[in-house]
């Protein structure tokens, strides 16, 4: 069996933004001590949800030395060290890892992609000079790259790499890995809506960005299903479909921003070139968290 960052519900945490888009450290600590308070089981910084596209390298490694001082140790720590250029990955890597980091997210190369061979040696070239657990993030939606069944049984052969945050949409080829992989890679779910589907099939969590704004409920999700309260997580599930579904009706991050603003939880605006959510889907969030909250806020 691989080691074990964390069991449970991981918030792919939004990286709040002042009025000029400078990093907002004061709300910042608000929002890890929210969840710190929430029942969230892992904090994960400069991920997609993060805009860690926008941000330079100074300004991650000042989120993550903030970050992991603020948490205390008291959850796991993972960072997104991932981008298209392996040495550059292994830079961010070796830096986040200097910082403590518990683990690493590390996305497909985008843009340039590679082949199925390309990904493995890319994967293998950093996780032999890190000692950090590594979690592979798939994302195709995003990168262009699926990372096919038998690309993930050799990877998953290397110590170091320990699990998968998997989004490519496919419960298929998701139960094909599983039964590929067997103990060698842990699997937590990237997309929401797919959360108990993935426990089924032996997931261990979920990456969330649902978590953002509701954590306790997130957690409570996959806790009850592995306290075997099937019929309890299936219902809070259900109840939270429509607006994990909503939170993508543009570009994440926006409407989870747009989303925590809503709820007196304002993280500013999202950098460049994302741009402000149109108003109709606004409204129609806003109606899904009222909704969302009358039925288990009560």
């Amino acid at each position: 069996m691989k080691k074990i960052i964390f069991k449970g519900s991981g918030v792919a945490l939004v990286t709040p933004m002042k009025e000029d888009f400078g990093v907002d450290y004061k709300t910042l600590d608000k929002l890890i001590e929210f969840h710190l308070k929430n029942k969230t089981d892992a904090i994960i910084i400069c991920g997609t949800t993060g805009e860690s596209a926008t941000l330079s390298d100074l300004e991650r490694e000042k989120i993550i030395a903030f970050t992991i001082k603020k948490v205390n140790k008291k959850i796991p720590v993972i960072v997104g060290t991932g981008s298209n250029n392996t040495l550059h990955t292994l830079e961010l890597s070796l830096k986040a890892e200097e910082l403590c980091a518990d683990g690493l997210l590390i996305v497909t190369p985008y843009y340039n992609k590679t082949s199925q061979k390309g990904l493995i040696k890319h994967y293998t070239y950093i996780a032999d000079r890190i000692r950090t657990p590594i979690i592979l993030y798939n994302v195709p939606s995003r990168t262009g790259i699926n990372i096919m069944p038998d690309t993930y049984k050799i990877i998953s052969e290397h110590s170091n790499i320990v699990a998968v945050k998997e989004a490519n949409g496919d419960i298929s080829q998701l139960a094909k890995t599983v039964s590929l992989c067997g103990k060698n890679l842990n699997f937590y779910s990237g997309n929401d809506e797919q959360i108990l589907p993935f426990l089924a099939l032996g997931g261990i969590g979920i990456i969330s960005v649902f978590a953002n704004i509701f954590p306790k409920q997130c957690h409570d999700i996959v806790n009850l299903f592995f306290e075997c309260e099937h019929s309890k997580s299936l219902k809070l599930f259900l109840s939270s479909l429509e607006l994990m579904e909503n939170l993508f009706c543009d570009v994440n991050p926006i409407p989870v921003k747009a989303s925590m603003s809503s709820i007196g939880m304002p993280c500013g605006n999202c950098r460049l070139p994302l741009t402000d959510i149109n108003k109709k889907s606004l409204e129609k969030i806003k109606t899904n968290i009222k909704n969302y909250q009358k039925i288990n806020l009560q």
